[in-house]
């Protein structure tokens, strides 16, 4: 199905529900059951516009939509920041670490000229900062004369494009796969323990079995768009998709 961005979905109901939600994979609807607001949405709806909704104010409706992806962003620099600073290993930083978080905060509560006025890039540019600081402190003790199958360091994987790649049982722990393409990517097995996975783009990627016990900034959205079984290993925080 094909529509315009700003355009309603024609399965959302009167009250706001989605109309096919329990059978949208096998309708081909698999984005949807990936896609994750983190929040932003109602947050927009209940605080942003206190209760109410753009069928009641249509005349709010194209500032409300336009508004989702600001918020969107603020709100998923909120759950990378909170993670951040469950890391003990992380502990010096964590006094920078609660103002930026206070500051995002204070951000998403902005109104909606004040939220479309953001430049949301330079403030995740800030926290960016932060957090990669934040990777090198927590995957230190692990990466520290790690190496590889040639006698070297284990490579920094950042942005590495790794898709379809045959990983099978491999040996990723404490790597720093932030933005890495490993999409359709055989992960059967494969030690993803202490490994910064901020962004990894995990589409269709095969966890089944894999360990990403101690992995850190992996959201639910990541792991809806991959595959896994009963033996994949999760971050305590987030929850098994139902599809695996």
């Amino acid at each position: 199905m094909d529509k315009d961005a700003g355009q309603p979905c024609p399965n959302l109901q009167a009250d706001f529900r989605c109309g096919i939600h329990q059978r949208l994979r096998p309708q081909g609807f698999q984005g949807c059951t990936v896609y994750d607001c983190f929040g932003a949405g109602q947050q927009i709806s209940r605080v942003t516009y206190a209760g109410q909704d753009w069928r009641q104010a249509p005349d709010t409706a194209q500032q409300m939509f336009a508004l989702l992806p600001v918020v969107r962003q603020l709100h998923e620099l909120l759950w990378y920041l909170t993670e951040a600073l469950e890391l003990e290993a992380a502990h010096a930083l964590h006094g920078d670490l609660r103002g930026a978080l206070t500051e995002i905060e204070r951000l998403a509560q902005g109104s909606p000229d004040e939220l479309l006025a953001l430049d949301v890039a330079a403030h995740r540019q800030d926290v960016n900062v932060l957090l990669l600081r934040t990777s090198e402190l927590a995957r230190a003790g692990v990466t520290k004369g790690a190496k590889g199958k040639k006698g070297g360091k284990k490579k920094d994987r950042r942005g590495a494009d790794l898709i379809g790649a045959n990983l099978k049982g491999a040996d990723l722990h404490g790597v720093n796969l932030r933005g890495a393409y490993l999409i359709g990517a055989d992960l059967r097995g494969a030690d993803l323990r202490v490994a910064d996975l901020i962004g990894a783009d995990f589409r269709d990627a095969d966890l089944s079995g894999a360990d990403l016990t101690g992995s850190f900034f992996l959201t639910q959205s990541q792991l809806n768009a991959a595959k896994g079984d009963a033996g994949t290993r999760l971050p305590p925080a987030l929850t098994r998709p139902s599809h695996w």
